[in-house]
């Protein structure tokens, strides 16, 4: 397995969401994770990001837990990011942000990223 770093954009400090599995999730696959939330400090001991711009090191995979509102105010930032990899989160789903991404050559995978992880498909 190769570690990544991955960017959680919706990361919830509420061990009930989804999002927050996924970042503990990532980690116990050892990945490298940037949790992005606006007012959390960290989840699962992993500094929070209040901003995509604010990513200290390249990016492999952005794991998307917003709507498609949110995730096209924040196409740009996402884009800028390079990633190789998009993953659009079951609710995630965004036709716009997936054509632009393709349009740079980023892979756009629609799934969820705890099954991605559970059968060794991240």
């Amino acid at each position: 397995m190769t570690q990544q770093n991955v960017v959680i954009v919706g990361a919830s400090p509420n061990e009930e969401r989804y999002s927050n599995k996924a970042v503990h999730d990532l980690i116990a696959h050892k990945h490298h994770v940037y949790p992005i939330h606006p007012l959390a400090t960290e989840i699962h001991g992993k500094k929070c990001y209040k901003h995509l711009t604010d990513i200290p090191s390249s990016v492999d995979t952005v794991t998307l837990y917003v709507g498609k509102r949110r995730s096209t105010d924040l196409m740009s930032e996402i884009l800028a990011l390079k990633p190789k990899r998009i993953i659009m989160n079951p609710g995630a789903e965004n036709e716009l942000l997936e054509t632009k991404a393709k349009e740079q050559g980023i892979e756009v995978v629609q799934g969820c990223t705890l099954i991605m992880l559970r059968t060794e498909q991240f």
